[in-house]
């Protein structure tokens, strides 16, 4: 689908979907829960279809009405799918499962999307192979089996994506034995801080040292059945937020709960560093209008900001500096390579960094007809925000892949008077 941008305003209110990153987590819990739990407004896309399919093929029933899931849990014993699961192109779901199937003694297979072809896989599946699990792969990559189960031991993890040691945190409560876990360094702490989050509300038992470097679990633990609301989802609110600062008149976003662990909330703060005009209360408001001014961000905990970061910098009037996210590499596309490819097409003046770019703004940006998602969710729903504050039409190819984690995101904003049109 190609979707067609024309400049245009913004006013209304909007509600925020839910979370992606606890509902994937809410439903790794359920399946390893015993009986049967329920999530209150868990987010319905393309990421957490492949996990409730993650979770139906390996024994869990999987119930969905309009706000709410029922999940029967396995009570931490698998089935044995015999057939790879999809994965779609959710990572989250890929690694998350991964490591849970590892605690089985039967082989389980994985394989997904283009995109999660290309997702890194080599380092997780290291880590369990020192824990006695036999794992398969492309290269370090989908398609890959594990068949464990794991055993007793210590063991490196590559702090590269939080994911890698979510994925254990997730699984060795539940394995015989004890287990101690290394990190030399761990981007995107606050993910781990929502794992953390579900452990914590289920009762797992863990140490951890205060850099959460050193880690160490024992096994055979037990949940129960639970249920659990979805807070909405600060990473799908940076887009909103955006909208309504960039080319907004009143924007009114609700069900924010700044009181969740989600790291992605720091997002707010940076745009009201440069200048946005927020306003706080049962609802957030957002005034558009007022000119941005760059500056200097660190987003290590919170790669997933910096394609929308990227715009507002653009729109900014000065340097802009996203830094000390090297992770934003290797996510569904190279991030910061593809935002630096598809702004510099905008006309926008940036420098691109190992770990993130230098974006040297002026306040206007222009439309392009050539933009590409790249198949990244993030991406498209980045580029069309940029769009709407264009000077000139823009056209984004691929531009479907929103509804990996904002179903609902053209609609939503064409109903918010953003000039939106799509086509085959």
């Amino acid at each position: 689908m190609i979707l067609s941008i024309k400049p245009s305003r913004i006013k209304g209110v909007i509600g925020v979907p839910g979370s992606k990153s606890h509902t994937i987590r809410g439903v790794i819990c359920g399946i390893l829960a015993d009986g049967v739990s329920t999530l209150a407004y868990p987010l319905e896309s393309d990421d957490t279809k492949a996990a409730i399919g993650a979770a139906r093929a390996l024994g869990a029933d999987v119930e969905q009405f309009a706000d709410y899931w029922k999940i029967y849990g396995c009570g931490g014993k698998f089935r044995n799918p015999g057939k790879t699961i999809d994965m779609l192109n959710s990572g989250t779901s890929l690694r998350l499962f991964f490591s849970a199937a590892a605690r089985e003694d039967f082989p389980v297979s994985f394989d997904g999307d283009a995109s999660l072809r290309s997702r890194k896989m080599a380092t997780l599946i290291e880590t369990l192979e020192s824990l006695g699990c036999c794992c398969t792969s492309n290269n370090g990559k989908c398609p890959v089996s594990v068949c464990g189960p794991v055993r007793s031991g210590r063991a490196v993890v590559d702090g590269e994506s939080s994911q890698f040691l979510s994925s254990l945190l997730f699984a060795l409560p539940f394995a015989d034995g004890e287990f101690d876990l290394d990190l030399p360094f761990l981007n995107e702490k606050p993910y781990v801080g929502i794992t953390l989050s579900w452990l914590d509300f289920l009762g797992i038992k863990y140490e951890v040292s205060p850099d959460w470097l050193h880690w160490h679990i024992k096994g055979n633990q037990k949940i129960s059945a639970f249920t659990r609301a979805i807070p909405a989802d600060f990473s799908t609110a940076a887009f909103p937020l955006a909208a309504g600062v960039l080319a907004g008149e009143e924007l009114k976003i609700t069900n924010l709960d700044f009181s969740d662990c989600q790291g992605d909330k720091v997002v707010f703060d940076h745009f009201k560093e440069m200048g946005a005009q927020l306003e706080y209360g049962d609802v957030l408001t957002v005034r558009g209008g007022e000119k941005l001014k760059g500056g200097i961000f660190d987003l290590n905990a919170t790669p997933d900001a910096l394609p929308i970061m990227a715009v507002a910098a653009a729109f900014a009037e000065g340097e802009t500096r996203l830094i000390n996210a090297p992770q934003a590499r290797i996510k569904e596309t190279d991030r910061i390579a593809v935002m630096a490819r598809e702004l510099t097409k905008m006309g926008v003046d940036l420098e691109e960094l190992p770990d993130g770019l230098v974006i040297h703004g002026t306040g206007k940006v222009k439309g392009s007809l050539e933009l590409e998602s790249y198949g990244d969710h993030r991406i498209v729903m980045s580029l069309a925000v940029a769009a709407l504050a264009a000077e000139g039409e823009s056209a984004i190819r691929d531009a479907e892949c929103a509804g990996v984690t904002y179903p609902g995101f053209f609609e939503t904003f064409s109903a918010l008077g953003a000039d939106f049109s799509l086509s085959e």
